[in-house]
């Protein structure tokens, strides 16, 4: 009887053991998202023109897998003129680690000056990283750097 209430015992603390062990694990938050960008711009040159696109790269890793990535773009001082963008489905979501590859519209009456770019991304645990960069939408030059090829 002695043997048996020993094994029982054993037996209880190895499982109180495992079920503690487990959730720790479980509880566990994955790393927040990490973004890289790498370029805003063509060439990284971090300005674009009215009525033309943002060419917009970067790497992100989300081990909490990605939920939402969105895109602010918003003057720095005038009228608060802003552009937003958000990316809910398809083929950045639920991924672990994505080369982020798009061109942001910007409209043709988008006023010229400073702006700051917003790069948020939210995982799946609601946990969220922002970059930020500066750029300029500048007079548009006529010259062909929006006439560019790009390796989808």
């Amino acid at each position: 009887m002695k043997r048996y209430l020993n094994m029982s015992l054993v037996m209880a603390l190895l499982t109180v053991a495992f079920v503690f062990s487990s959730c720790k694990k479980d509880d566990e938050m994955p790393d927040k998202p990490i973004i890289t960008l790498t370029e805003v711009g063509h060439d990284n040159s971090k300005h674009t023109h009215p009525g033309h696109d943002l060419h917009l790269e970067a790497d992100v890793l989300a081990d909490g897998l990605i939920s939402r990535i969105d895109i602010e773009i918003h003057q720095e001082s005038g009228n608060g003129f802003e552009i937003e963008k958000a990316y809910t489905d398809g083929k950045y979501i639920g991924i672990k680690n994505i080369e982020f590859h798009e061109h942001i519209d910007i409209p043709a009456d988008a006023p010229l000056g400073e702006y700051h770019l917003h790069f948020t991304v939210t995982d799946k645990e609601g946990q969220q990283t922002t970059v930020e960069c500066h750029i300029e939408i500048v007079e548009d030059d006529d010259d062909d750097e929006h006439e560019h090829s790009h390796n989808e």
